[in-house]
């Protein structure tokens, strides 16, 4: 899997740290502190998206009086504690990037969530040093599916997307990745459990543990062909810059 690598580029929540459970609980919250409830389709309707598209999306979707910012504001303020305190690494995660990092490959990570709470789960966890490069996808035009995250997190790390390999959790960053022109490693998580054999499609490779990366255990998939970013309906194929 890591061979002519010179990257490695993950996703964050699901895919690096167990976080994505924390997230049912602050939406739940989040709506009834206003009498609404949450969709059952939500978590998959805002799958990929920047937190501020997620913004933009949720406010109209519920009429929301709060602007975006304000949005984001109160969801990092939720979200913030419990990053810094009840988040931990995936299965073999941290010792896979002290593999790493040992080895010289440059390492990255490309969200869809927030630089704050980017900040307050590596600076908890003691990886902020390990982490060269960190691109929110608040911070290029379109969120994942689109390729521009990992294209942006590449161009910072002065590495070729075909030596570049990612890490996703869910369908829409594995596009992403793919989109990019990298080799992408799905990694198991309970909340995409049932998205589990549309992330074997796609990706090159599946684990449910970093540790099978190490002793080479790992499942070899055989990946998906083309580029799917502009046959996908809606906003994935017309997003506009998500920095609004």
């Amino acid at each position: 899997m890591l061979e002519n690598i010179q990257s490695i580029i993950f996703d964050l929540d699901g895919t690096l740290v167990d976080s994505m459970w924390l997230w049912h609980d602050i939406d739940v919250e989040f709506l009834e502190q206003r009498g609404l409830t949450l969709p059952e389709t939500y978590q998959y309707d805002i799958e990929g998206m920047s937190f501020t598209e997620t913004a933009v999306y949720t406010k109209a979707l519920f009429h929301l009086k709060e602007s975006v910012e304000e949005l984001k504001s109160i969801w990092n303020q939720m979200a913030f504690d419990k990053y810094s305190h009840e988040v931990y690494f995936k299965p073999g995660a941290e010792k896979f990037l002290q593999y790493c990092r040992r080895r010289g490959i440059a390492l990255g990570i490309a969200t869809s969530n927030s630089k704050e709470l980017v900040e307050a789960v590596t600076t908890a966890l003691h990886f902020d040093d390990i982490i060269e490069v960190v691109v929110t996808a608040c911070e290029v035009a379109h969120g994942k599916p689109a390729p521009d995250v990992y294209l942006e997190a590449a161009k910072k790390l002065s590495v070729k997307p075909e030596h570049c390999l990612v890490f996703e959790d869910v369908p829409m960053g594995i596009r992403a990745g793919k989109n990019a022109g990298m080799r992408v490693c799905a990694v198991e998580d309970s909340f995409s459990a049932h998205q589990e054999k549309e992330k074997r499609r796609l990706a090159d490779y599946y684990i449910s543990s970093y540790e099978q990366v190490l002793d080479n255990t790992y499942e070899i998939r055989s990946g998906y062909e083309g580029n799917v970013f502009a046959n996908l309906p809606g906003r994935y194929g017309s997003a506009g810059n998500c920095t609004v």
